[in-house]
């Protein structure tokens, strides 16, 4: 299996870009979009000035419990920046999206409650509603991550979409809203309610 399909299998058709669209970025944006694969691993992430967003991870089952998660995480905070993600909320009734979450939870990761962000699949047209996590080697703003979070959208998600899809992703200003009264839990802290009932 080569690492597109790699991650083909593991993520959601609503969440992944398109092998040329992947592609595209590794050689026309070489500079910023970068995979660092292995025979039980598949990081893609986008290193930017002021940030690095973590667009896929996947890790083989085999090597789960042999820390290589933790390993790339580490990785990647080595570069002292912040380190931006997307997730899908909990479902209790699938067991992997808590997993996921207590993953980056015990990575010190932060839920950025007050980002809205929901977009169209150009693969299916269904929307999906998904959350920011987000480390910073120093406090940070949600308003600063929801600022890196735009450049992303434009940069990587949004990079020649026509031409890979045959239509456009909706703009950053639909997509990603920066709202400080959202009422939504924090996936972390609900956690942790979760792991005392």
């Amino acid at each position: 299996m080569n690492w597109f399909e790699k991650l083909n299998q593991y993520f959601p058709i609503e969440e992944m870009k398109s092998q040329e669209h992947m592609e595209a970025l590794l050689n026309e944006k070489g500079d910023l979009y970068y995979k660092d694969e292995g025979d039980k691993h598949v990081l893609m992430y986008a290193e930017f000035p002021t940030f690095v967003f973590i667009d896929y991870v996947y890790v083989s089952s085999s090597a789960r419990g042999e820390g290589l998660g933790h390993k790339l995480m580490d990785r990647m905070k080595e570069k002292n920046k912040p380190i931006i993600l997307e997730v899908e909320p909990v479902d209790y009734e699938d067991s992997d999206t808590e997993k996921r979450l207590r993953f980056y939870q015990r990575e010190g990761f932060s839920h950025a409650q007050s980002i809205g962000y929901s977009r169209r699949s150009l693969a299916t047209n269904e929307w999906s509603q998904l959350e920011i996590l987000y480390w910073s080697p120093e406090d940070y703003s949600e308003e600063k991550i929801f600022e890196q979070m735009k450049q992303m959208y434009k940069e990587i998600h949004t990079y020649k979409d026509k031409k890979f899809y045959g239509k456009s992703y909706q703009p950053v200003e639909e997509v990603l809203k920066l709202d400080e009264e959202r009422t939504v839990e924090n996936m972390i802290d609900s956690l942790d309610a979760k792991k005392k009932v």
